[in-house]
C-alpha cells in the first residue's frame, strides 16, 4: 500500500477512527495528533492487500517524543478515505528494530 495514500488523506481529514482505535490510543495514551504525527514520518513495515473490505496496512513511525507508535490502516482507493483500525505502542520484546516480528 501507498503510505502517501494515508498520508494524504489525513491531511485532507479523510479519516475514520474504529471504536477499536479509539480504545486502544486511550489504553497506551496515545493522542490522535502524535498518531496521526508517527504516520506523516512513517513506513509501512507490513502489507496486507486481500483485507476485507478495504486493504490494509501496518504503519511504524514515531510520536513527538521519538517513541515507536504502530498502525493499522485501511484504505477505499475508490472514496480516497483511510480507517484507523488500530493503533499501539509496540513491545520491544516482539519486534526487533520496531519494523520486523521476533519468531
Amino acid at each position: 500500500m501507498n503510505i502517501q495514500d494515508i498520508v494524504s488523506a489525513i491531511q485532507e481529514k479523510r479519516i475514520r477512527i474504529t471504536d477499536h482505535a479509539d480504545e486502544e490510543a486511550q489504553a497506551d495514551y496515545l493522542t490522535f495528533d502524535e498518531i496521526f504525527f508517527s504516520v506523516l514520518q512513517g513506513e509501512v513495515i507490513e502489507d496486507y492487500p486481500t483485507d476485507k473490505p478495504y486493504p490494509s496496512c501496518l504503519i511504524y513511525g514515531k510520536n513527538f517524543e521519538g517513541e515507536p507508535i504502530h498502525s493499522v490502516w485501511a484504505f477505499n482507493d475508490k472514496t480516497k478515505w483511510a480507517v484507523l483500525i488500530t493503533v499501539y505502542r509496540p513491545d520491544p520484546n516482539r519486534w526487533i528494530n520496531w519494523r520486523e516480528r521476533r519468531k
